[in-house]
């Protein structure tokens, strides 16, 4: 008997056969990345510009590329995506399609290229490197007049994915707006598409494409459970667009919905067995109120506490977390946003830096190195045997320690298996528990009041198919 027979429900290997791409494996092992918002809005103090600002503008006189990159990587960050076009057309590149770049611009005497410049600092640096490239351009007179558009979007798309070395992520978001010719263009995504794959096939291509899903709101809320396997219908870029920004209006980026909290359970599954993909969750905030630069907004820069909430439930809640942090005018990321990213640097390695030594038995199988495996995986994940009723892995400390944490992570390769997990602890030979969830996935990091305990028992209560565990890790309390 299985555990999912054991709570009286019948095991669903189809949902669990569906499985990510290499390219998706890869993207979910990074966790934490950055998005740097710069350029032509930085200058002019807006978030949406209409596309018709005067190159001459820009000229970030100290701009710093390795200070950009370096602070990212002092929170832990491991990639950056660069807003290489936003929705006003400027390019932070000299593109051989359009006259509005820094290429017209007085920085550098019109030789510069910002992307190049991060590219290069990300590669010195050791992150991987992204892109942004908005689809909506309020400035190129072809917007809204379909293939020649296109034409040209592919052209800058080109550019970007072949002078810049490799790119982990291309992100796609669904701005759609009316142009200088007051059309509204008609994407042609799949052909977008097309481009990424031939040109970096190991990028994944992010919320308006195929690969990894917007957690719905730009607010940095991670749902109670996130599922990676979902209906194929909620690829679809449109529907994406739909529920985007739409205007410039300042309070989207603090919206949640709670209408679509539920997108992978059984329950919203089914009807949708045999058409379900792995399409994993992102979540995006901004660590200011605005996506660019805004000098009235330097006191309000988010503190330490309220970034590293967000942390624990994006990246312990089985997406990854993609953070802003805008550059000021002169080019260069203000101090105080360095100081609380460094912060947070540390106080995410404290936090690793508390996991509890433990030997793991577990209820069958044998436990491989998942008890050590945190951060990261196990080369060696514990897959029970398929008749054991209620697998369960017990990390035991030796004497009472204070724990306020458990990480838990499946092997995904095998696909997303598990649907409840409950985390008990024991202490002078009794059992209470401490926390449960149903979505698992990639990670799951689930956190409590600290609790003194010698062991803790993470248990599959109810399971697809017979769950594969990468990692179990128990985090002890900040002293």
């Amino acid at each position: 008997m299985t555990a999912a027979a054991a709570s009286g429900r019948a095991r669903a290997p189809a949902l669990a056969a569906v499985r990510p791409s290499e390219r998706q494996l890869t993207w979910q092992t990074m966790e934490f990345y950055g998005f740097i918002h710069f350029g032509m809005n930085t200058v002019t103090d807006r978030e949406w510009g209409e596309g018709h600002d005067d190159p001459a503008l820009f000229d970030p006189a100290g701009l710093d590329a390795d200070q950009w990159v370096a602070t990212l990587k002092s929170a832990g960050m491991t990639g950056v995506i660069l807003t290489c076009k936003h929705h006003d057309g400027f390019c932070l590149w000299p593109s051989d399609v359009t006259a509005y770049s820094v290429a017209s611009s007085p920085w550098l005497g019109g030789q510069g290229d910002v992307v190049a410049e991060v590219a290069a600092a990300a590669r010195r640096h050791g992150l991987r490197f992204g892109i942004y490239l908005s689809p909506w351009d309020r400035h190129d007179a072809s917007y809204g007049s379909g293939t020649a558009y296109d034409d040209f979007y592919v052209a800058q798309l080109t550019e970007l994915l072949t002078r810049y070395g490799p790119v982990f992520s291309v992100w796609l978001d669904g701005a759609n707006g009316e142009g200088p010719n007051g059309k509204v263009q008609v994407y042609d995504w799949e052909r977008y598409y097309a481009v990424v794959r031939e040109l970096q096939p190991d990028a994944v291509i992010s919320v308006c494409g195929p690969d990894v899903r917007w957690c719905g709101n730009e607010a940095g809320d991670t749902r109670p459970d996130e599922w990676s396997v979902v209906p194929r219908a909620l690829q679809d870029a449109e529907r994406t667009a739909d529920r985007s920004q739409q205007t410039d209006d300042g309070t989207f980026a603090r919206l949640v919905r709670n209408d679509d909290r539920d997108l992978g359970s059984r329950t919203a599954l089914a009807g949708h067995e045999d058409d379900l993909v792995w399409y994993p969750a992102e979540v995006n905030t901004s660590i200011r109120p605005g996506w660019f630069h805004h000098p009235a907004e330097d006191a309000q820069v988010r503190p330490v506490d309220e970034l590293f909430t967000i942390y624990l439930r994006a990246v312990g809640g089985n997406s990854c977390f993609l953070l802003n942090v805008p550059p000021a005018r002169d080019g260069r990321i203000r101090d105080t946003d360095v100081a609380v990213l460094e912060r947070l640097g540390r106080r995410i390695e404290d936090f690793r830096a508390r996991r509890i030594e433990a030997t793991a038995t577990v209820s069958s199988g044998t436990p491989g190195d998942i008890a050590t495996a945190w951060p990261g995986a196990g080369r060696t994940p514990w897959r029970p045997d398929d008749t054991d009723p209620r697998p369960g892995v017990t990390l035991a400390f030796g004497r009472p320690r204070p724990v306020e944490a458990v990480v838990v992570g499946e092997d995904i390769t095998q696909g997303q298996r598990i649907e409840h997990v409950v985390v008990r602890g024991r202490r002078d030979g009794r059992w209470t528990t401490l926390a449960e969830a149903h979505a698992v996935g990639y990670q799951r990091i689930l956190t409590f009041a600290p609790t003194e305990v010698d062991a803790v028992l993470v248990e599959v209560t109810e399971a697809r198919d017979t769950p594969v565990v990468a990692r179990a890790a128990a985090i002890g309390g900040a002293s």
